[in-house]
């Protein structure tokens, strides 16, 4: 059984949020300059360690001996593509690859088949949850392409997370790639994509589809897809505004067999520390828009019952009687600090998040 996190990489300028924020920005400036908007709102947030470059192999290598001494096994890097347009790749292949420790640590990716926000914090109440020139638009060769792009650059890697001996790789929006290219498209290009890998001499492919709907999950196994997971998996997001962590997570975790009988595939369950998207969004007071990044909002976070959301995971997990390379249970996240949901250090537990992690397992 493995625990493995996942990893934001947006924590350094890029060229296009260079153009439309200002030079240099990053949304450490989010976290740092986000305030209480109601009685016993926990913000900032804090990183314990101070705002860092992902880039920075010496920064990154410090945050991967943290995950390896506290039962992390592997780290899933955000892959940001859209045919062939790369942003935020440097935190993985200049901080993580290039740090010894990162070399040395398994990691997969997740392809985040969306681009950046242009705007934030956001400040209309009336812009979309998903612009519309956010969506990563797909074909057949398109994917064949991602795939093999991934093959030639990290599959082939020794340290590249391998699920009975297959590499790993999730889709984000795995509802939008089946809707935008329909099922025969689907299904060949993950066809496809298998024989280029075949006859290339890489690796097999264990590919996991993230939360498809109710449209789609029902599909999933008959179209080429191995497993279904999730990223955050915690907030009712048409709920109350405030919503428990502890019951959020009782909720979550008894969704988790349905979720697998309904795919007809392996569910690796997903547990996240919480949730607050408020660094996100401008502060509109009591006249908060009732959709991300505003609402909701999960409160009663606290190390111990996130142990305990670990604890209940892993129990899952070991339970489905998989081999055990083949038992995954997921983290979100390591570092989305601008959601509030992170294993990194911070100023209100300092190490006590991951600590839950090193303890939940046992």
């Amino acid at each position: 059984m493995r625990v493995v996190a996942y990893v934001y990489p947006g924590w350094h300028a890029i060229p296009e949020r260079d153009l439309t924020f200002y030079p240099g920005f990053t949304e450490w400036d989010l976290v740092e300059n986000s305030q209480p908007r109601f009685d016993g709102h926990v913000q900032p947030r804090l990183p314990l360690w101070g705002r860092y470059d992902d880039r920075d192999p010496i920064a990154v290598g410090r945050r991967v001996t943290l995950c390896k001494d506290h039962g992390i096994d592997a780290l899933v890097y955000g892959f940001f593509w859209c045919r062939g347009k790369r942003v935020f790749q440097d935190a993985l292949d200049l901080g993580y690859l290039g740090s010894p420790e990162g070399a040395a640590f398994p990691f997969a990716v997740m392809w985040a088949n969306r681009m950046p926000r242009r705007v934030l914090p956001v400040r209309k109440i009336e812009t979309p949850v998903i612009e519309d020139d956010r969506l990563v638009p797909s074909d057949v060769d398109d994917f064949v392409a991602l795939i093999r792009y991934l093959a030639e650059r990290y599959f082939v890697r020794a340290n590249y997370l391998r699920v009975a001996g297959r590499a790993y790789f999730s889709i984000f929006d795995s509802t939008f790639l089946i809707k935008e290219l329909g099922a025969d498209g689907t299904r060949e290009a993950i066809t496809r994509a298998r024989a280029m890998l075949r006859s290339g001499g890489f690796p097999e492919l264990y590919l996991a589809a993230i939360e498809p709907n109710e449209d789609t999950i029902g599909s999933v196994r008959e179209l080429g897809f191995d497993a279904v997971t999730n990223y955050v998996l915690l907030p009712d997001w048409k709920g109350e505004f405030l919503q428990d962590y502890a019951e959020r997570v009782a909720i979550r975790a008894a969704q988790w067999p349905t979720i697998a009988a309904r795919a007809g595939l392996p569910y690796h369950p997903a547990v996240t520390p919480g949730w607050d998207a408020s660094p996100r969004g401008a502060d509109f007071g009591a006249a908060r828009p009732n959709k991300y990044p505003w609402w909701p909002i999960v409160t009663g976070e606290h190390p111990d019952r996130f142990r305990a959301a670990v604890a209940q995971a892993v129990a899952y997990t070991r339970a489905t009687g998989r081999a055990p390379d083949e038992q995954l249970v997921f983290v979100a996240s390591l570092n989305e600090w601008s959601e509030g949901h992170y294993l990194e250090p911070d100023t209100r537990f300092g190490l006590g998040w991951i600590e839950a992690v090193r303890d939940g397992r046992r």
